[in-house]
């Protein structure tokens, strides 16, 4: 069973940065596409940011020019930097395996909290 484990948010003020890492055990981690995830309170899930195998971005039109993920495929790992912080940021970040239509391919892991708040 695949694991994602993230790591890295915090409590962060309005403008700030923060940078997300998921670590993961996936055997053919440099052939999937990866993705982060966020849920706020109240709200359904939503896919922020995805890169392809090949290193192809693509972003949610709320976070694009103020977050940049990128990947360590000798790590296994994915990493969300996050910048220019709003209080809408805020919610519980988690990676995935994103497919074709964005939901994810594996069980969620535990996600780390992210707040911006002054």
């Amino acid at each position: 069973q695949v694991r994602l484990v993230e790591s890295g948010g915090g409590l962060v003020q309005p403008g700030g940065s923060l940078r997300l890492s998921c670590a993961t055990s996936i055997s053919g981690f440099r052939t999937v596409a990866m993705a982060w995830y966020r849920q706020a309170p109240g709200k359904q899930r939503e896919l922020v940011a995805r890169m392809s195998p090949t290193g192809i971005t693509r972003y949610a039109d709320s976070v694009k020019g103020r977050f940049t993920i990128s990947r360590d495929n000798a790590k296994r790992a994915v990493y969300l930097q996050m910048n220019s912080l709003k209080p809408e940021d805020t919610a519980v970040y988690y990676c995935n395996v994103p497919t074709v239509t964005g939901a994810p391919a594996e069980n969620w892991g535990l996600g780390t909290q992210v707040t911006v708040s002054s």
